[in-house]
């Protein structure tokens, strides 16, 4: 039964899930909806009322961590660690990922320069974090798993925002600066976004009317 992805163009979390369908050449359906005016029948299949949102049949399932957990676990082989402690660990940084997500919207969509420069702080403290985590030019170490899809829409809006206004958020995180080369590389990350997402991204920080859009509008 062919899966069907409900999503939004800008959504990194989505993402995710195309990044996994692809590593595993799996044949999907994508259904791109607009947040701001939902069709009727959005709020009858996600309870939280976001994206992504995978149907299978007449089933759903939400939250982008356990749509990766669900498409890895039908479509083997797997891409989690082996070893429970390890497969437990990336889980939980999977979780501190999405609160890197978070600071790096708020950075973008900050509506002074204190709020902006707060949140760039926060986000620079969370990857500092992360640095000492990563075991090679993957997370785990040379094989491309589950996490480094979680991580990679992170790091592929992180390049953009460089390109627009450098701030150097990788400067001495030789770690993070080897793993999102290695992921923005990739054939699956590269093809997991629609092509005018660098345009989308950066309008949709340029509407937002406050320093985000000075800086990288």
């Amino acid at each position: 039964m062919k899966p069907e992805l409900i999503s939004f163009k800008l959504c990194p979390f989505v993402q995710r899930s195309v990044i996994i369908l692809k590593e595993k050449g799996v044949d999907y359906d994508i259904n791109y909806i607009d947040l701001r005016n939902p069709p009727t029948w959005f709020s009858q299949v996600s309870p939280l009322g976001k994206v992504p949102v995978l149907r299978v049949g007449d089933e759903v399932v939400f939250e982008s961590a356990v749509i990766m957990e669900y498409l890895d676990e039908v479509n083997p082989p797997s891409l989690h660690p082996a070893d429970p402690l390890r497969k437990a660990q990336n889980r939980a940084w999977i979780e501190f990922a999405s609160t890197l997500f978070m600071t790096q919207f708020s950075m973008v969509m900050a509506k002074d320069k204190e709020g902006c420069v707060q949140a760039e702080s926060e986000l620079r403290g969370k990857l500092a974090q992360l640095e000492p985590q990563v075991k090679g030019e993957f997370f785990n170490g040379t094989e491309f798993q589950l996490i480094d899809a979680a991580y990679a829409p992170l790091f592929m809006r992180m390049a953009l925002l460089e390109d627009w206004s450098p701030m150097g958020l990788l400067e001495r995180l030789p770690r993070l600066t080897k793993w999102s080369e290695r992921l923005l590389e990739r054939s699956s990350v590269q093809a997991s976004v629609v092509k005018e997402l660098p345009e989308l991204y950066r309008g949709h920080i340029a509407n937002s009317g406050g320093y985000g859009a000075e800086r990288w509008g």
